[in-house]
């Protein structure tokens, strides 16, 4: 998330946070005035219900969506699945609801044919999943389909956000990529075997030449400061075969850079890809 210092200090201010886990993660040290923290089912775990064994699906990077079964036995009886705890709040909350929530619960498929009846792309849903490695999504460019007036590909020009690449005190561009070891803002290891990088996370990627420019070289310490004064401490400069004027470094630990009301008008996203900085050498201490 964008400015954590901000986000943390609205976490204390909350009245009650509740939080479903497979496994403790940085989410759990967020404290507000009262704070849960729940153990929850994983899917790597057998989940029994009702109507017997169950299986969840899952989407890979790939737009693939197959089943996943549990085969380890559960550290206690008495875990919740994730379903379990959804429709259990349901059911506490919409007293007054139609929808069957313990019958979902006995019997996944059910869930899964609810779900097809709201997206095309799920139809036959139950049947699909079950054949082996699943199906995939409907991705239309990857087949060449352009949901577009003409079938034709669109691309939109975009002119550099706040000035930056043309901006003397923030000519560069920068945004924060994922690790190879890295799912999201969860962290399973130190290494990027995209980059070539083992065993640290602390790196900016540059181009040679504008390692150069700024009187930098490959393994410098440096600083990555914003047009509004951010800053980033003592990263490793990387000589990488990035764009001319563009920088990479890591989430989450870049994304101070970025403040709460740095975010697209329309669409509420962070500018975690295009924040305006310049770089200098680290200062010292």
């Amino acid at each position: 998330m964008p400015d954590p210092e901000a986000r943390f200090a609205a976490f204390r201010a909350m009245d009650l946070s509740v939080t479903f886990v497979t496994k403790f993660n940085r989410t759990c040290l967020l404290q507000a005035r009262e704070t849960l923290v729940f153990p929850c089912l994983g899917r790597t775990e057998q989940d029994m219900q009702e109507n017997g064994p169950q299986f969840v699906t899952v989407e890979d990077s790939m737009s693939m969506v197959h089943a996943s079964r549990g085969r380890i036995k559960p550290v206690v009886d008495r875990l919740l699945s994730e379903p379990a705890i959804v429709a259990g709040l349901a059911k506490a909350t919409l007293r007054d609801t139609a929808i069957p929530w313990d019958a979902m619960v006995a019997d996944y498929d059910r869930i899964r044919e609810k779900i097809a009846e709201v997206f095309p792309d799920f139809g036959d849903f139950n049947a699909r999943v079950r054949r082996k490695h699943g199906f995939r999504l409907t991705v239309g460019p990857s087949n060449r389909v352009w949901n577009t007036s003409d079938g034709k590909a669109h691309f939109i020009v975009h002119a550099d956000a706040d000035g930056a690449g043309g901006n003397a005190d923030a000519p560069m561009v920068l945004t924060t990529i994922r690790s190879h070891d890295q799912y999201n803002t969860t962290i399973y290891g130190d290494n990027d075997r995209y980059r070539g990088i083992t065993g640290r996370r602390d790196v900016v990627f540059v181009n040679p030449d504008d390692l150069a420019d700024a009187g930098l070289r490959h393994g410098d310490l440096i600083d990555v400061v914003t047009a509004t004064g951010r800053i980033l401490e003592r990263q490793v400069a990387i000589a990488h075969a990035i764009a001319r004027g563009s920088v990479a470094a890591y989430y989450p630990e870049a994304n101070h850079l970025i403040a709460l009301d740095d975010h697209d008008l329309e669409s509420g996203t962070p500018s975690y890809k295009s924040v305006p900085v310049h770089l200098r050498a680290a200062v010292p201490g």
